[in-house]
């Protein structure tokens, strides 16, 4: 599967315009990015052996958890394009596991532990 940057971040995009407007509207100060591969950093702090083991990450504070104690840089969520294309087999899987990818990390976002993210990630979406 090939899809260049702008092609794999419309379909991130893609991926956050379908998401329920209840959640839409509960998304505040976080940052959605595309990169092709986690950082030497994220791989040595969650003791990554590849580059491909891991499709998406939340970085920050959990919704739930934050306190307001005024302006904060945003949470952070980014969805990994290389280890994505490489375990998509057609253009409907790619948007498939990335949307997947989104609703995982964006669960986090709101505090759901692992457990409760992929069966977050699972789901079908209704926009209505």
């Amino acid at each position: 599967m090939r899809l260049n940057q702008e092609q794999f971040s419309a379909l991130v995009e893609e991926a956050l315009d379908s998401l329920p407007e209840k959640f839409l509207a509960k998304l505040h100060n976080v940052a959605v990015v595309a990169e092709d591969f986690p950082s030497r950093e994220i791989k040595k702090s969650m003791k990554l052996k590849s580059d491909w083991d891991l499709l998406g990450l939340f970085e920050g504070f959990a919704q739930a958890r934050r306190l307001n104690f005024g302006p904060v840089l945003p949470d952070k969520i980014t969805i990994f394009r290389q280890p994505i294309l490489k375990s998509a087999a057609s253009l409907d899987d790619c948007r498939r596991l990335i949307a997947d990818t989104v609703r995982h990390e964006i669960a986090h976002h709101f505090g759901l532990d692992e457990k409760g993210a992929r069966q977050a990630a699972q789901k079908k979406v209704n926009r209505h």
